[in-house]
């Protein structure tokens, strides 16, 4: 009787019976995650700085707002739509493999020494892709929950933060990325692939 209770943990939903006997549904956990990076740097394997990642920001997207002046009032519709920067906080190791990789990766996008930038995007742009896992690790593995794929990804700033005798926390190199389109996959599938597209008419716009 006090298991049976535990089904009851959520809202009722009138027009869906299962919702009674379902319970709440389990929650993706923010610290079971990973973030992997294609073509960053020059450097391979690129693994050590998966492992030293310490927190991401996934995507946030915005919609510019469009306002159509019509005859009593006004019709407002969806613009251009423009993807927020992304930050990540890497630990910056002893071994400076982290660093070193980064250092590539600014170095492809403009070249410090030689004062000479790449001739196009293609040379330095790479792609970033942050994984929801279960918690799965060793004999079981890691099932990914859900994906971002992140195209068109370049450093914009890099910090490599402040050091003080009063800390013993470990330094850090803070990246800000920007990036052209992400699409967030879901059990093998993309969010919104094959929406049917249909035109509107003179009474609904």
């Amino acid at each position: 009787m006090a298991v049976a209770s535990l089904t009851r943990f959520t809202v009722p939903v009138a027009s869906d019976q299962s919702a009674t006997s379902q319970g709440l549904l389990m929650p993706k956990l923010g610290y079971r995650f990973r973030v992997m990076f294609e073509n960053f740097g020059v450097t391979t394997p690129r693994t050590e700085l998966t492992k030293q990642v310490v927190d991401f920001t996934r995507p946030e997207v915005s919609f510019d707002d469009i306002t159509i002046d019509v005859y009593n009032s006004r019709i407002r519709m969806a613009g251009k739509h423009t993807w927020s920067d992304i930050t990540v906080n890497i630990r910056d190791d002893a071994l400076g493999s982290v660093a070193r990789l980064i250092g590539e990766q600014m170095q492809k996008q403009y070249d410090f020494y030689e004062q000479s930038s790449a001739a196009s995007g293609i040379d330095y742009k790479f792609t970033t892709r942050c994984e929801m896992l279960d918690g799965g690790n060793g004999a079981d593995a890691a099932k990914v929950l859900e994906t971002w794929e992140i195209y068109g990804c370049f450093i914009q700033t890099v910090n490599y933060n402040q050091v003080q005798y009063s800390s013993s926390d470990p330094m850090q190199i803070s990246l800000t990325l920007r990036f052209d389109n992400a699409l967030q996959k879901i059990d093998e599938g993309f969010i919104g692939e094959g929406i049917e597209r249909t035109t509107g008419t003179n009474t609904t716009g």
